[in-house]
């Protein structure tokens, strides 16, 4: 059935229920809130921004979004953008885009005014909603962005090149729009995170995201009486396709703006949470702080929270382990996807199999998985290749983009994810790393993952990346950008001392201390490192000892 489907099923039967809770700890209210169903609590240094609303409020919200973008004449198929930070008005705007038959179209909050304006040409949007973190981005480029778009402000004070959408969707028909939708009725465009090259418009049908809820609900047996907390940003399919686990269920989330290690403690102690997904360099975070004494469990009530889970990369084996530490029983669960098949799930570990931690899992609920070589044959097991996965979640394609379709759709029902990984005696995946982040070093693989996971084992280490860097003679070497722990210090004689341990090919042969930039959904921006460390071998070291001065300051 369409998703949409589901949040009308909930207001039925849990109509006055909590839905979604939008929580920030010391927020200042920037918008315009004229919703008679949210109650406003003014923040304080003890009392968090706190709005909530129940099934039937959200329902009603995105029919009254529905029929709006009907009256102005949105068609079904059409596009319509939404570039907004988490809030409560994110979720009903979406299912009302949906509702209409629409097509919804998240944007990255962290985009740049012209990749706003080629994302938006790219993907044909016709209608964009935009909250008040992006007036100044929306007006760089308003005069070539308008051409015929309407512009709808969420917020307060709202310029005069937008529409007031609280204006806009006040006076209209909280009844649903009556649209006829089914699942090959098309639903959603993604984009790519980058973490390859620019953006790629990703198109989905209803299928999708049914298939993703579904198979959330099931991989971590949500419950209505289950409390999710969602930190990401909700435009990823990561974060709305693990909230859309409680909309099966008609359970409550909580949308926490903040990643502190003591925000999210509070959040799960006040908030009652009994499931968490967490990047790793936030559990990483609780990790350290917890090390440190700056935080103690006693202060939190977390016997509540019964799973956290971690997806979005490979998950050190090191951190599960430190986590089972201070979490004793805890249930844990990682999870690998990717845009292209409706985000994360498409693999997963599964709850009770934390002696496999590493690994990304086990073919998740309807897929199927297989490893390849270059030529698309099928590798025996215990062998490298390329992983394919197939299910009802893989994208349709790759929107006005046929060559990019085809080289990781070729016509059989697999997609080719770009991912190398192996698959051991008992069936679990491992993810051995992306297939271009591969460094060739005089002819040898050398996979970065294998060598991040064993630096993650250094106490020392907070973050770590591994990059090929240009080398005359060996054409590559692997390089380790290393972010250490708060307070920590370390020299490259000593991480070098440490990487002895390694195989002597695997050891990198450049240390340099500095921060590991990731992006919203906790992947690590490779791209970007390659730009600012892709340089000779001796103004790499010149880096190398200029960074490692300034860390240890």
């Amino acid at each position: 059935m369409p998703i949409t489907d589901v949040l009308e099923r909930n207001a039925a039967r849990y109509g006055d229920e909590v839905a979604l809770v939008e929580l920030n700890y010391g927020m200042q209210e920037t918008r315009k809130i004229t919703w008679k169903d949210y109650s406003l609590i003014q923040p304080t240094s003890d009392r968090p921004f706190r709005h909530q609303i129940t099934w039937n409020v959200f329902d009603e919200k995105a029919n009254r979004v529905a029929n709006m973008l009907l009256d102005k004449g949105v068609k079904k198929g059409e596009k319509v953008a939404i570039l907004m930070m988490n809030c409560l008005e994110w979720l009903p705007i979406y299912f009302g885009i949906l509702k209409t038959g629409a097509i919804a179209v998240p944007f990255n909050f962290r985009y740049s005014s012209d990749e706003i304006l080629y994302c938006a040409d790219l993907a044909d949007v016709e209608v964009m909603f935009f909250g008040p973190q992006f007036i100044g981005r929306i007006e760089a480029i308003e005069e070539r962005f308008s051409r015929g778009r309407l512009l709808i402000y969420v917020g307060a004070n709202c310029p005069t090149f937008a529409d007031d959408y609280h204006e806009m969707v006040a006076d209209y028909s909280s009844r649903p729009p009556r649209i006829p939708l089914t699942d090959d009725d098309l639903a959603a465009i993604y984009f790519s995170s980058g973490t390859t090259g620019f953006p790629k418009a990703i198109l989905h049908k209803h299928r999708s995201l049914t298939q993703a809820a579904e198979m959330e609900q099931k991989h971590h047996l949500t419950t209505h009486e289950d409390v999710f907390l969602c930190i990401p940003p909700l435009y990823h399919t990561g974060a709305k396709m693990h909230w859309m686990g409680s909309l099966m269920v008609g359970g409550k989330a909580v949308l926490l703006t903040g990643t502190k290690p003591d925000i999210i403690l509070r959040a799960v102690s006040e908030e009652k949470c009994t499931i968490v997904w967490l990047l790793v360099p936030w559990a990483q975070d609780i990790l350290d702080a917890l090390d440190r004494g700056d935080l103690k469990l006693s202060d939190y009530e977390v016997s509540q929270w019964r799973l956290m889970h971690i997806g979005a990369q490979p998950v050190p084996p090191s951190l599960v382990q430190h986590w089972h530490d201070y979490f004793p029983g805890q249930q844990y669960d990682t999870n690998y996807g990717l845009s292209e098949s409706t985000g994360p799930g498409c693999v997963h570990l599964g709850i009770g199999h934390d002696s496999k931690a590493g690994a990304i899992g086990i073919p998740g609920y309807r897929w199927e998985c297989k490893i390849v070589d270059d030529d698309t044959h099928e590798v025996p097991q215990g062998k490298a290749g390329e992983l394919c996965v197939k299910g009802p979640g893989v994208m349709e394609c790759y929107y006005k983009n046929p060559k990019a379709t085809a080289e990781v759709l070729p016509g059989d029902g697999w997609l080719r994810t770009g991912d190398v990984a192996v698959q051991d005696a008992d069936g679990f995946y491992y993810l051995v790393d992306r297939k271009k982040d591969v460094i060739v070093m005089g002819g040898e693989n050398i996979y970065p993952v294998e060598i991040e996971d064993f630096l993650h084992t250094n106490p020392k280490i907070h973050d770590v990346a591994v990059i090929g860097l240009p080398d005359k003679r060996l054409g590559e070497i692997p390089g380790a950008i290393i972010q250490l722990k708060q307070g920590m210090t370390a020299t490259e004689e000593e991480i070098s001392t440490f990487c002895q341990a390694l195989a002597r090919y695997k050891r990198p042969r450049k240390i340099i201390f500095a921060e590991v930039p990731r992006n919203a959904t906790g992947k690590i921006q490779k791209p970007l490192l390659r730009k600012r460390y892709g340089v000779d071998k001796l103004v790499a070291r010149e880096i190398s000892l200029q960074n490692t001065g300034e860390q240890q300051q």
